[in-house]
């Protein structure tokens, strides 16, 4: 069995996935829904339990009618409000029956929706707010006026009062004007204080609200956690676990029992995220175990357009989420499925990092440019850390510099690179220096410049049945060397995909502000261009999602294994060159070294 959390596709997945996608070529009455965009795969089983109930698909054993291999398929969530089509394993637990405790429960939570929708959308009300806002404003006019007014009063009284000759009656008949206007203006607060009839009736109109929709939370939060235990997975030796036990036991795994009460990610991770036990790789799994079936290989393809946040590609593989799958699949799956080497990007698998003669390999290919009392300036390859992940003991420049300086001072790391990129690396040695750097980093005057391969769309001139497409069908944006301008500047924010880790994904309400400006360097061939890239932010995967975005380049860079659609030996994308103030003398330095690739 292969790891769905980090794989590559079997010939058999590939076969089967292909069969799949012409299938679904041919659903007309799918073709605008799942157009839209969703996930599907594949389950290779062998058939170890002989019975009626087999794969529909399969390749008969010369000694048995029965197919000895076959394999299931899957797609994630519904299709059509449905989680039981034909040709397609249901879900592990349909909560979509009309008349069910689910949907039950679910309309009770809609009227209070529609009856708080009703009550916001009242005309008096949102009439009654203008005014008392209104009524609001006038009072603290009101009051502030009177405060002037005590302001000029006491300011006479203090002129009067330094003229000197002041008679013990005009004295007293200060002391009580300055008594008299501080009890009118407490009197003044108290009268405009006093709600009126319109207050009372829109602080209960607003109270009401307010208990409905705490009441909508209360119905939401337990009619999530029933459906939650109903989904029960079965691992491979027939146990079973509702959801709300496999992520409460896969997190204190990972934290502590303190750190669960006091850290807010460490408390969330025992929460199922909604929509867990509804992608493919559990519905394929769960059948599989129901019905006798040894799993062998499994794989997943994205079909339809990209969502807006996320990046997918048209029939491109993917693995299982981190968020929703991963947890439920350690559950389902037995240990030695993950304890294949681990991803250069996710780290999953068993495998804590190379073996000490490969770490010193990969640590002699880092090279030194430049070098000075103040600071250094290194090439990182491919593959090397810039610091520590959760291993400390993993290999990585900090770790390379922390030995070749052993009397530096400070955090040595003024920037980094991602695992996969190659490229110029800025290392402080003093912390004067390392303060002096990480001011130019966050005030943009360190100027950097990547060099990248990315992989533009090319057509195929077929569609997914292998028929031909008229030449004039086919949008000229998708016409290979038309749609990416030779010059332009992308501006997408970003956020971590909190479920995906360690993903991002573009969110233009809540992401940070990232920009990159670009120009194409050469067109390789048909469907490769060399770029520039000039980061004027410093986000995570910055450029690789700006590239592959559809708002950005929609081209991925060659060979990545988060964003892309495309495989090679290494993620094609290297920190070429480098512009920075010295720390010391001002002075203006660059620094070059050319990609491998």
């Amino acid at each position: 069995m292969n790891n769905p959390l980090d794989y590559e596709p079997h010939p058999l997945c590939i076969q089967a996935c292909r069969e799949v996608q012409e299938m679904l070529a041919r659903r007309e009455d799918w073709q605008e829904e799942i157009a839209r965009g969703k996930m599907f795969g594949v389950l290779i089983v062998e058939n170890v339990k002989t019975d009626t109930d087999v794969p529909k698909w399969g390749y008969p054993a010369a000694d048995s009618e029965a197919p000895k291999w076959g394999y299931l398929a899957a797609y994630s969530g519904q299709i059509g409000g449905r989680s039981d089509w034909e040709d397609f394993v249901p879900a592990v637990f349909d909560y979509l029956q009309p008349d069910g405790y689910f949907k039950t429960h679910e309309a009770e939570i809609s009227r209070i929706n529609q009856s708080i929708s009703h009550l916001e959308k009242e005309e008096r009300m949102k009439e009654a707010r203008t005014l008392i806002r209104q009524l609001q404003e006038e009072r603290k006019r009101t009051i502030a006026a009177y405060q002037e007014k005590m302001k000029e009063a006491k300011a006479k009284r203090d002129s009067r009062r330094e003229a000197g000759n002041l008679s013990e009656a005009e004295e007293a008949e200060m002391i009580r004007e300055s008594q008299f206007m501080k009890a009118e203006l407490r009197r003044l607060k108290k009268s405009l204080s006093e709600k009126t009839a319109l207050e009372t009736e829109f602080e209960d109109y607003q109270e009401n609200i307010l208990r409905l929709k705490q009441l909508r939370k209360q119905l939401s939060d337990a009619l999530q956690q029933w459906l939650f235990s109903q989904f029960r997975m079965l691992n491979q030796e027939g146990e079973s676990k509702d959801l709300l036990e496999i992520f409460r036991d896969e997190a204190l795994k990972e934290y502590p029992q303190a750190a669960i009460a006091t850290s807010r990610i460490a408390a969330l991770k025992m929460v199922p995220p909604a929509g867990s036990g509804e992608c493919c790789e559990p519905k394929l799994l769960q059948y599989a175990y129901q019905h006798g079936y040894k799993p062998l290989q499994m794989a997943m393809f994205w079909w339809g357009e990209s969502p807006k946040e996320e990046i997918r590609h048209h029939l491109q593989f993917y693995p299982a989420c981190n968020g929703k799958c991963k947890p439920i699949l350690h559950w389902m799956l037995p240990p030695s499925v993950f304890e294949s080497p681990a991803s250069a990007e996710n780290g999953i698998g068993g495998q804590k990092g190379p073996f000490p003669k490969q770490v010193e390999m990969l640590y002699e290919q880092v090279e030194t440019l430049y070098e000075d009392c103040e600071l250094t300036v290194i090439h990182k390859p491919a593959g090397l850390l810039s610091v520590p992940g959760k291993d400390a003991a993993q290999p990585s420049v900090y770790a390379l510099m922390r030995r070749k300086y052993p009397e530096a001072t400070g955090p040595l790391i003024v920037h980094r690179l991602d695992m996969a990129t190659s490229g110029l690396m800025i290392i402080a040695k003093t912390e004067f220096a390392y303060h002096r750097l990480q001011k130019e980093f966050l005030n943009h005057r360190v100027q950097k410049k990547y060099i990248a391969i990315i992989s533009e769309k090319e057509i195929s001139g077929k569609d997914i049945s292998g028929k031909d497409i008229p030449e004039k069908e086919i949008p000229e944006k998708d016409i290979p060397g038309k749609k990416i301008p030779e010059k332009g500047i992308i501006s997408l924010p970003l956020q971590p995909d909190y479920l995906n880790r360690p993903r991002q994904i573009v969110n233009h309400e809540q992401g940070k502000e990232a920009i990159t400006e670009y120009e194409i360097l050469e067109r390789i061939d048909g469907s490769h261009l060399r770029i520039a890239l000039y980061p004027k932010t410093g986000r995570t995967h910055q450029l690789r999602v700006h590239c592959a975005h559809q708002e950005g380049l929609n081209a991925p860079i060659l060979g990545d294994p988060l964003y892309g659609n495309e495989k090679a030996a290494r993620l094609h994308l290297h920190a070429e060159e480098i512009t920075f103030e010295h720390p010391l003398t001002g002075k203006k330095i660059t620094i070059k070294r050319k990609a491998d690739f």
